[in-house]
């Protein structure tokens, strides 16, 4: 039953198709050849008999000119003799089809005189040729009329044993060759095939390696530049991003079952505490404030993460607009001006006249109010914050955000941009976790980037670009 199956299923495969058609295509195009060569090849003999009797028959004409009709006939007779009463014969022929001399027919008793050939010669024809079947013989014959002299008609005929004899040689050799040609299109075929479909079977292992879990596996790609090398690549760019989006989902899962913990525990520690200890409706109103301020900053977090998650999957949708650059870094800068003040920290804003590009305005505005928040909120006081922005060489928006603030250690900057990722420097302050990812997410989905320089206890640069 398996073995069936199997059969079956390589009945179907694109390879043996493949090989079908190579096969097919092959033989049907060998066979077209060879009947072509045996047409030709038939006619070429055909001719050539017709050439023999037609010289014959010019010979028998010269006789009957020079030395009468008995010369004729006894050339005929010898010539018959000679070649084989089997082989040819003749016919010295009136213009009524009675015969009057002929050589020995016995062989040739079954072959009559044609009517038809002896009516076309009374009409003006020179020469008729006839190929005629005998029954229950293997070889046909081929014969002619012509005129010969006055009121004298010649039927010449020729056995084409010969032709025969070749044609059923040439058959044979036509049935071997073809089996032998059709065996090789097969085996060419079949290796033809194997190697147009051996990048599909890559795709297909690698497929069903991924479904077994196995996101790492790519399909080995051949520099052959082809087609199926090409649907690799881009198989394989689409397993990059899927295990990518998977990476991430995973991530996100374990951040925000770690996460969410804390918050919820503190809900959970104000409703316990105030339910076990509460006396009177105020402790219940700040219980209901302070779970409603936890509630704010868990849908902002989760708010926070789906527009990440989105931006980075590519199916976020950005409210493309014109953006003025300038007024949107004056309008944070002014927002932050009080905070700076409170801190003592000197804010400094430096803009050119102009600068606009096509953007989504809500959320550039998002992310210039997180860095510049980031550089008010590590800055110790006396400290200063410098934001400004330029157009660089590739026609970009550049924006720079550089504070003196307490920095942030070598081996952390990698990881800053990670979701939930806190600095040992920071743990002690309100967040998340998440508002340099989301930044970076939004300066990429604007088709940018962020890089940071920062030394320890002398401040950080962070350094936005985007393209306009």
């Amino acid at each position: 039953m398996s073995l069936k199956k199997n059969r079956i299923r390589f009945r179907h495969t694109l390879a043996f198709r493949l090989t079908l058609w190579y096969a097919g295509i092959f033989a049907l195009s060998s066979a077209i050849a060879f009947l072509l060569f045996y047409f030709l090849l038939t006619s070429v003999l055909k001719q050539q008999v017709d050439q023999d009797l037609t010289k014959q028959a010019g010979v028998f004409s010269s006789l009957l000119k020079t030395r009468g009709i008995n010369a004729v006939a006894s050339v005929a007779s010898l010539e018959a003799q000679a070649s084989g009463e089997k082989k040819i014969f003749f016919r010295l022929l009136h213009p009524s089809g009675e015969v009057f001399s002929s050589s020995n027919m016995s062989y040739w008793k079954d072959i009559g005189i044609g009517r038809q050939a002896i009516r076309q010669l009374s009409v003006g024809s020179s020469s008729v040729f006839e190929t005629i079947s005998i029954p229950e013989r293997k070889n046909k014959v081929r014969i002619l009329y012509t005129v010969v002299g006055p009121a004298l008609l010649l039927q010449l005929g020729q056995s084409m044993e010969n032709i025969s004899r070749f044609i059923d040689a040439f058959q044979r050799i036509f049935i071997i060759t073809m089996a032998m040609l059709i065996a090789l299109a097969a085996v060419v075929g079949w290796f033809m095939a194997r190697r147009a479909v051996s990048g599909v079977e890559s795709v297909t292992r690698t497929a069903l390696q991924i479904t077994d879990g196995a996101l790492e596996q790519r399909v080995p790609v051949k520099p052959r530049g082809d087609e199926i090398d090409q649907l690799a690549t881009t198989f394989n760019s689409m397993l990059d991003r899927i295990e990518f989006l998977v990476t991430n989902i995973k991530e996100m899962s374990d951040n925000i079952a770690h996460d969410l913990k804390s918050p919820i525990t503190r809900i959970r520690g104000i409703a316990e505490v105030t339910l076990t200890t509460g006396k009177d409706l105020q402790e219940y109103k700040n219980m209901g404030a302070s779970i409603i301020e936890e509630c704010d900053r868990l849908l902002d977090m989760i708010n926070t993460m789906l527009m990440i998650s989105k931006s980075e999957a590519g199916i976020g949708n950005l409210n493309l607009e014109p953006v003025d650059m300038v007024r949107v870094l004056q309008d944070a800068c002014e927002l932050f001006q009080p905070m700076a003040e409170d801190k003592q920290i000197n804010l400094v804003c430096n803009t050119p006249e102009e600068i606009s590009m096509t953007g989504d305005m809500r959320l550039i505005q998002r992310m210039t109010a997180n860095f510049i928040d980031n550089a008010i909120k590590y800055t110790e006081p006396s400290g200063t914050v410098v934001v400004s922005m330029k157009s660089n060489l590739l026609d970009q928006v550049e924006i720079t955000v550089m504070d003196t603030g307490i920095g942030i250690a070598p081996e952390e900057l990698p990881q800053i941009f990670d979701r939930f990722y806190r600095c040992d420097q920071s743990r002690s302050r309100a967040g998340a976790g998440l508002g340099l990812s989301l930044a970076r997410t939004i300066a990429r989905a604007h088709g940018g980037d962020v890089t940071v320089t920062s030394r320890l206890g002398k401040g950080s640069t962070f350094t936005i670009t985007l393209s306009n």
